[in-house]
């Protein structure tokens, strides 16, 4: 399973729920007693079942350092070896863990297992993503580098509706699937955020993090080209900041795909 720091997860997914939740309308979270969030990292999503739950929700993952960053309760424990018993939970759901894994399938019969009820996961397709931005150069370097991106890396993220076909094979019901787009934008005043990520523009730290798919989809070479315009793109960034022009624009779409066991 690909891995992540704690400040990944929570850049990505901060707000992701903020301003509207009816795409969860499926998981009838109102009706929810025992609730499981599978990969939950940091605890983005948990919050928000939390919030919109009765019952209790319980967060689960692999990683021990993530975990601590979510309150209890939580479970240290492997998506595809759920520690729970059958029938453990009316609801389990996952976020943006099935694109991560090797063997989705594995994790959605043990999502089937616990569950009583419902199944849910939340995918995107990032394929799709899509990025607009005052820095003329950027959209098409971002293209650019998804594109290699997408040919090198080793799971399925661009899976998003697909997760239908893994919750349809896995024997679940009335499967339904809705889109939600998740939108990040960047404007005057700049976040911390903003700054830091415009500073990994810069050096090229931000490229640098999926350097070993970028080559895998396309070669040393072309990497090195590419890094070399995302740091001239990246002083573009830091100008057009230091005279409060700069905006960017990224629509992330998200799946959630809810069936019945």
């Amino acid at each position: 399973m690909r891995q992540f720091s704690a400040e990944y997860l929570e850049t990505t997914r901060e707000g992701m729920w903020a301003d509207s939740r009816d795409a969860l309308a499926d998981l009838e979270l109102e009706t929810r007693e025992r609730v499981l969030d599978v990969g939950c990292g940091t605890g983005e999503l948990t919050r928000v079942l939390r919030a919109e739950t009765p019952g209790s929700v319980v967060g689960c993952d692999a990683d021990s350092e993530l975990l601590a960053h979510l309150d209890p309760p939580r479970v240290l424990g492997d998506a595809t070896r759920l520690p729970f018993y059958e029938d453990a939970f009316d609801l389990a759901v996952c976020q943006a863990l099935l694109i991560n894994l090797p063997e989705p399938a594995a994790a959605v019969e043990e999502l089937c297992r616990v569950s009583s009820e419902l199944v849910a996961a939340i995918e995107p397709d990032n394929s799709a993503v899509t990025v607009d931005s005052t820095v003329e150069a950027e959209p098409a370097l971002a293209r650019r580098a998804r594109r290699h991106y997408l040919a090198g890396v080793e799971t399925d993220v661009a899976m998003g509706a697909d997760t239908r076909r893994l919750f349809e094979d896995a024997g679940l019901t009335d499967v339904r699937t809705q889109r939600y787009d998740h939108e990040r934008t960047v404007e005057p005043p700049y976040s911390e955020q903003a700054l830091e990520a415009a500073r990994r523009k810069v050096t090229g730290d931000g490229l640098a993090s999926n350097r070993a798919e970028i080559v895998a989809g396309d070669s040393a070479e072309s990497y090195e080209r590419l890094r070399e315009r995302w740091r001239e793109m990246g002083r573009s960034v830091v100008e057009q900041m230091q005279a409060e022009e700069y905006r960017r624009r990224e629509v992330v779409p998200f799946y959630v795909t809810v069936g019945r066991v």
